[in-house]
């Protein structure tokens, strides 16, 4: 395609940390452009943010709904191709029917929805329109991520056994959602937030990670979700027990509550064979674990890893790719997908390599199950995907 595609937005104003994540991470490597947006619920924030972004007035909207369906009416090249949607979690739904169902492929902020009710529509909506859709569990593109799941799926492990996963921050160690804190306070709100906030909000990046490298589904869980902090409504604490297929278990743990804690994802894999380690703030190295033999220490941008893990790669060896290059791995493979099917191509087989509708009803499932088995006296309770 001899033009690069057009991004509407649909929040990620001047206070969305996130927004501008989005942003940058869809420009990173110049395949599409900013054309139009609904930056906030309120009309003169919205344009001044517009205005900040550089945007023609008239591509600065109210009304998701206005822009839609005022996009629909522009000629193809003008008009946007895509929408991204970056707002509180009750607001994902209708905004990606919406689209979807005029026209528009989407890239949606996680968790997908705000119910697995929800999610199950959205997924049957995909399936219906057959566009794209792509869900931001940005941890999935890193380069080193990609390489552990070539290491499981290329056997280098053999048979998985054990999968020790988790994601302790401590920034809602104290009532922040008290302070005017907006990410805060929509995030602690279960109106907007939906049944869980630690294990909505980074819970289900540690169950995508968790399967993304194993290529093992969750089965049944045992979950205790904690509230810490007096007068919060939803968890800020939570540890769940994992059964994955194929006989394998496992540790999750996802907590806001973990004091002196930045954003410390981290992942290690057990197998037969050998054992791995991934870390989110040491994103450029992957340890492979062997019996009876050194550790190796395997860096990013390196000749020795895999294809996939070099498509991904954007520098070198010894120069560090961090958080956003990540994120922009998923919209540069979701973006070049997009294109070609414009084009009326298949896509390759590397650019299809991002999380779906189906990653987000996987996430939907799991906030659920482990929402239910925390108020239940069973031990295990069956993942709620049906």
């Amino acid at each position: 395609m001899h033009r690069k595609l057009n991004m509407g937005m649909i929040g990620g104003g001047r206070d969305s940390f996130i927004g501008s994540v989005h942003r940058m991470a869809a420009a990173l490597d110049g395949h599409c452009n900013l054309a139009c947006g609904v930056f906030s619920a309120t009309p003169e924030r919205s344009r001044a943010e517009g205005a900040a972004l550089h945007l023609p007035p008239e591509r600065v909207y109210v009304t998701f709904e206005e822009m839609i369906r005022a996009e629909n009416q522009l000629p193809p090249g003008e008009r946007m191709d895509f929408v991204s949607i970056v707002v509180p979690n009750h607001l994902h739904f209708n905004i990606a029917r919406l689209a979807l169902e005029t026209g528009f492929a989407v890239v949606c902020d996680k968790p997908m929805t705000y119910s697995l009710e929800e999610a199950h529509q959205l997924e049957a909506i995909v399936a219906k329109t057959g566009l794209l859709f792509a869900l931001t569990h940005n941890y999935t593109g890193y380069p080193l991520v990609k390489e552990a799941r070539d290491m499981v799926r290329s056997g280098k492990l053999g048979a998985i056994r054990k999968l020790v996963v988790e994601y302790p921050q401590g920034n809602l160690a104290t009532r922040l959602e008290s302070t005017g804190n907006k990410r805060a306070a929509w995030r602690t709100d279960p109106k907007r937030s939906g049944a869980a906030n630690c294990m909505a909000d980074i819970g289900t990046h540690a169950e995508n990670l968790a399967e993304y490298v194993t290529g093992l589904k969750i089965t049944e869980l045992c979950a205790d979700l904690t509230s810490f902090v007096e007068g919060r409504l939803l968890d800020d604490d939570g540890s769940v027990l994992l059964r994955l297929e194929k006989g394998a278990r496992g540790i999750l743990h996802a907590s806001k509550i973990s004091a002196g804690e930045d954003n410390g994802l981290r992942i290690r894999v057990y197998g037969e064979k050998a054992g791995l380690e991934w870390e989110q703030q040491q994103p450029n190295i992957l340890m492979y674990k062997g019996m009876s033999r050194p550790t190796e220490i395997h860096r990013a941008g390196t000749g020795y890893v895999s294809d996939l893990a070099r498509f991904n790669a954007r520098l070198p060896a010894g120069h560090p790719e961090g958080f956003i290059e990540a994120f922009a791995n998923i919209y540069r493979n979701f973006i070049l997908s997009l294109q070609a099917r414009l084009e009326g191509q298949d896509p390759e087989p590397e650019h299809t390599d991002f999380p779906t509708v189906r990653d987000g009803v996987r996430g939907m499932a799991f906030i659920a199950t482990v929402v239910e088995s925390s108020q239940s006296d069973r031990k295990w309770t069956k993942m709620k995907e049906y």
